[in-house]
């Protein structure tokens, strides 16, 4: 299916996610990635590290994240067909779960290898540890400023959920950007006292830190696949400045959800109040302009009745005009 075929709503979201630009950032981040990978392998097997090869075992979990990421923003490119025709927008928001998850599993992963540091603490060589270490950092900054130029260009276009997809992969390079903080911080210390527990401590704080993260991104992506209402969308109010537009009597039936961050998408039955067809036309555009003017929401599918329909009122003209002058 062509893009121009695309109703036009829907042909904005497919171009939203054709960036080009963003594929090739993803590339070099999984590219960078790639080499602070070897070189910590190399160096945990060189120094006896234990926490450099934990980091590495990070990192190995950042270019899976990254690649997925990347493999999502191929999918979402892809026009709609007969068989998806909303496009595989989706695809952002499963890489998204994924990476939250894995996330996840390496937190915990940290938590029980700090719990068995501080009962078996072991001797590393510090010095070549902070070298390599402070190398592994300089290519995580990198990625995450390739990674967080998007996000700008994505708060520049007034996209106030982000790239949700985005978010999980940054948050990973985060995660990795921290743990190389962690160790080197850890070597100093080791370094300049000999004391190796602050190792593990310093574990569990990153652990913490990846928690938090791998928590808010799950959250949002669930809540996307379970076809929640999206964040920052309020449902009453959304139907209650439809039942105030002249012509309008009853909203009912209204669902709001998200096909991707950034793309609202509603369904609603619409009562008319006079009852006359020839009126349908102009009621439907006021319709749309409100949602589209008013809270962003483009892609709408409205059905309008002339017969009262009372099976899930959600808002009625005469409360409605009253609530809506009060709250805008």
């Amino acid at each position: 299916m062509a893009t121009d075929s695309v109703p036009a709503p829907l042909r904005q979201f497919v171009l939203n996610h054709e960036d080009s630009g963003l594929e090739g950032r993803f590339l070099w981040a999984v590219s960078l990635t790639f080499l602070v990978l070897v070189a910590e392998v190399a160096g945990g097997l060189w120094t006896h590290s234990l926490a450099l090869l934990s980091d590495a075992a990070h990192v190995l979990m950042d270019v899976v994240a990254l690649g997925l990421s990347c493999l999502a923003l191929r999918l979402a490119a892809r026009d709609p067909s007969d068989r998806h025709s909303y496009g595989l927008h989706r695809a952002e928001v499963l890489a998204a779960v994924i990476n939250g998850g894995t996330l996840f599993a390496i937190a915990v992963g940290i938590f029980l290898e700090a719990a068995r540091r501080i009962q078996e603490p072991e001797p590393v060589k510090s010095l070549e540890m902070l070298v390599i270490a402070a190398a592994g950092l300089v290519a995580n900054l990198t990625v995450m400023l390739v990674l967080r130029g998007h996000a700008q260009e994505h708060d520049h276009g007034h996209n106030r959920e982000g790239d949700l997809n985005v978010r999980s992969a940054w948050f990973h390079v985060l995660g990795d950007t921290l743990s190389s903080v962690g160790v080197i911080a850890t070597g100093l210390v080791m370094w300049r006292t000999g004391w190796t527990l602050l190792d593990p401590l310093m574990s569990v704080a990153i652990g913490a830190v990846l928690l938090f993260g791998a928590g808010r991104l799950l959250k949002s992506g669930i809540h996307i696949l379970m076809e929640g209402v999206p964040e920052g969308v309020d449902l009453p109010l959304v139907a209650q400045a439809m039942a105030a537009v002249p012509g309008a009597q009853e909203v009912h039936d209204l669902h709001i959800w998200s096909l991707c961050p950034g793309a609202v998408a509603l369904s609603a039955h619409v009562t008319m109040a006079g009852g006359s067809w020839s009126e349908a036309a102009s009621i439907q555009t006021s319709l749309k302009d409100v949602l589209r003017n008013r809270f962003r929401i483009e892609h709408t599918t409205i059905q309008l009745e002339c017969t009262r329909c009372r099976q899930g009122v959600v808002a009625s003209t005469d409360a409605a005009v009253a609530d809506v002058t009060a709250r805008l």
